[in-house]
């Protein structure tokens, strides 16, 4: 990707290096927490989704922490310019299609650099969680430590892949903003277990196929911004965190009623819906007869 003429965007905030209290709770929404539960489930033998949901009903009574304080990075190093000018460009991609196709402002999200852990409104972030979205508060949370992680331990490396990151997680938000989060989390309440990491798939699939729409929307928009193997890397790293794969790396085998968001196949299906389209109303994945 070429950044360099991308305006940074003013809603960054670097809590990295700093303490803070924070407790733990549910409500985010990461991409990598399933990698954080089938390790569990693999040393265990626990179900991943009894992890996960388990874990955020008992911890949302612990008593606050403190993170350990550790060195602040400059303010302008390039891991944080980086995300600055990818979340700058999707405030204006966003920005137009809200415009085009809805007639409204977007309202951007905060993003939040840390490391270890920090405070949300929906309890901890964790590193280990790998980048989340927390609807209550509206922010995009991130370690930048998971960019080594995606491309030392998936194989997911390049600049584009890690630009993906950021406009899954704000697929997220957009969805908050658009009420589909709403609904979804109405429906999930109803549900059966089984039934329900169904339906996170089908949401998951759609931040995804919106990742596209925004790459999409950017390239028109500039057509110097994308470069050639750009898109290839970002299909690289939606396969590389299927659920099957992750699944069959951490418990050597594949569970389908466990899923939560998507095969590789399906992943980068969606992503390269919105890629080829750069149409938001293609991305209805609740529709969708098959992903």
């Amino acid at each position: 990707m070429r950044l360099d003429d991308e305006a940074e965007s003013q809603n960054v905030e670097d809590r990295r290096g700093g303490g803070g209290g924070f407790r733990v709770g549910g409500g985010s929404i990461g991409i990598g927490t399933i990698v954080v539960a089938l390790a569990a489930s693999y040393f265990f033998g626990i179900n991943p989704m009894v992890i996960i949901n388990g874990a955020s009903q008992m911890q949302s009574h612990a008593p606050q922490q403190q993170a350990a304080p550790a060195n602040q990075p400059p303010a302008n190093d390039a891991g944080a310019v980086f995300v600055r000018r990818v979340l700058g460009n999707t405030e204006r991609t966003w920005q137009e299609i809200f415009h085009t196709q809805f007639n409204q402002d977007y309202p951007p999200p905060k993003l939040v650099l840390f490391s270890g852990g920090t405070q949300t409104a929906c309890g901890v972030g964790e590193t280990a969680m790998g980048p989340f979205y927390c609807p209550a508060d509206r922010k995009v949370y991130i370690d930048l430590s998971f960019y080594r992680e995606l491309r030392e331990r998936f194989g997911a490396s390049g600049d584009f892949a890690q630009a993906y990151v950021i406009a899954h997680e704000v697929g997220h938000h957009v969805q908050n903003v658009l009420g589909i989060s709403e609904k979804v989390d109405a429906a999930r309440s109803r549900m059966s277990r089984e039934r329900a990491n169904a339906l996170s798939v089908r949401v998951e699939l759609q931040a995804d196929c919106y990742a596209g729409v925004w790459a999409a929307t950017a390239q028109r928009d500039n057509a110097k911004l994308i470069e050639p193997g750009d898109f290839a890397e970002g299909l690289n790293a939606a396969a590389a965190i299927g659920d099957d794969r992750l699944q069959k790396q951490t418990q050597g085998r594949v569970v389908p009623e466990a899923f939560t968001h998507g095969t590789s196949e399906q992943r980068q299906r969606w992503l390269k819906r919105g890629l080829t389209s750069g149409d938001i109303r293609q991305c209805d994945t609740f529709a969708a007869s098959t992903l």
